[in-house]
């Protein structure tokens, strides 16, 4: 049932990553369409790299020749536009297409958790949801009308020792070590739930070449769930500090930073927690066993073992800096 030649476009992000050295190690001939750039996740041994630029017609042409593929994942797919390119360049050279969408794309604020394959795609806050939104109606149109082969599937906040689950990233982790106070949205009570890239994978890759699963979506998480103050708290004891919490408002963070804005009020600030049954139904096996203590420390060793990685945003720093100020709240 598992694919046996898949093409992924893109393969060294966070996500897709992890899902490329699963798939070689369970056996599949993958190849990857990649630019070529540099990056901190290297491509595993015995993947097939073809150069090329998805945004290039000729590029990816001269790249991808006369290839047929059991499957193709688009991990870069993130407009209308480029969605409807694929189905142009895929249509009869593949069995199945795998769509990267998001969990941000289901109802802000959620009416209900846990969060269904059915609840409602609808977020008036975030761009970037509303265009995977555009996407996924893109494709489902061509799956209906011609029955153009997609999966979708909608990832939540997926992390790997790159990154940092905190707004800020390391200057986040910078301040906690000087003893500084941090930002946490709200009262830090919103639950939340992550999943380690190496989760993600393990029920992905079987998902490639499923037939069962075409036109249907998925979103795969863990079943991990902590508050936004347990994420801080657990990342602090990771670095050997403690953190000092100040809770702003997201609508006062979005008034301050309209970009950070966008993420809290579109997707974070609200308790997500998901039903993960209908993708155990096509990977029976799967369960997430990365609890987030283990990832934080990943994270930090990973920060600590290059200080080049470790960089500060001064503008970022200012900005917590006065949302610190502006919220404090001093009990005597």
């Amino acid at each position: 049932m598992t694919a046996r030649k898949v093409l992924f476009i893109g393969g060294t992000g966070n996500i897709s990553s992890a899902c490329a050295r699963l798939a070689v190690d369970s056996g599949i001939d993958l190849a990857v369409l990649t630019r070529g750039s540099t990056t901190d996740r290297p491509l595993p041994a015995g993947v097939t790299t073809l150069i090329g630029d998805i945004r290039d017609p000729a590029s990816v042409a001269g790249a991808l020749g006369d290839r047929t593929f059991d499957a193709v994942v688009d991990w870069v797919a993130f407009t209308t536009g480029h969605v409807q390119a694929d189905i142009d360049l895929f249509r009869g050279r593949t069995g199945q297409y795998v769509f990267i969408s998001s969990a941000s794309a289901y109802q802000k604020p959620p009416g209900r958790v846990p969060i269904l394959e059915s609840t409602p795609l609808h977020n008036p806050f975030w761009q970037y949801s509303r265009d995977k939104i555009a996407c996924e109606e893109v494709l489902i149109r061509a799956y209906r009308e011609e029955g153009f082969p997609v999966t979708v599937v909608r990832p939540s906040h997926t992390y790997d020792r790159t990154s940092i689950p905190l707004d800020g990233g390391w200057t986040v982790i910078d301040r906690m070590r000087r003893g500084q106070e941090i930002v946490v949205h709200g009262d830090g009570t919103s639950l939340w739930t992550l999943t380690h890239h190496t989760d993600f994978a393990k029920a992905f890759v079987p998902l490639l070449g499923h037939t069962r699963t075409i036109g249907e979506s998925y979103h795969i998480t863990s079943d991990d769930v902590l508050t936004w103050n347990q994420i801080a708290e657990t990342l602090a004891a990771a670095a050997g500090t403690t953190a000092r919490i100040v809770h702003v408002p997201s609508d006062a963070i979005a008034a301050a930073d309209p970009a950070w804005g966008a993420g809290l009020l579109g997707d974070k600030a609200h308790s997500v927690v998901f039903d993960n049954a209908k993708i155990k139904q096509v990977v029976p096996g799967y369960v997430a066993t990365v609890p987030f203590e283990q990832g934080a420390r990943e994270i930090i060793d990973w920060y600590d073992a290059d200080p080049s990685r470790q960089h500060v945003d001064p503008a970022t720093d200012q900005l917590i800096d006065k949302l610190v100020a502006a919220h404090r709240v001093d009990i005597r």
